[in-house]
């Protein structure tokens, strides 16, 4: 029989509430920053292959993230058991980065 302790649930649920709004918050902070440099890095990538500078071969790129992608396929992991031992952690973690998301 499993022996289920309020105090401990409640404890972890707002730890990990406390960690995902501190989370969060950091992530939208860092996510604006990397837009912004990311989409200058595109537009100056785009300006070089349009001046002739920079040659992009779409067809070897495409075909290195299809060969990604089989190689995760057989990875097979019991995900019923990750789930209910991480639930009460994942669902505060979870609550706490959308509100700290959200407010950040």
């Amino acid at each position: 029989m499993i022996d289920v302790d309020p105090a401990t649930l409640a404890l972890e649920f707002g730890g990990g509430l406390v960690i995902g709004a501190l989370v969060g918050f950091g992530t939208k902070r860092v996510a604006k920053v990397l837009a912004i440099v990311v989409g200058i890095q595109l537009m100056a990538f785009r300006y070089l292959e349009s001046q002739g500078i920079v040659i992009v071969d779409y067809e070897r790129l495409s075909a290195g993230l299809v060969g990604s992608g089989e190689q995760v396929d057989g990875v097979a992991t019991p995900w019923l058991e990750s789930v209910l031992s991480t639930l009460t952690i994942g669902t505060g973690f979870a609550s706490g980065f959308l509100i700290g998301f959200h407010r950040g």
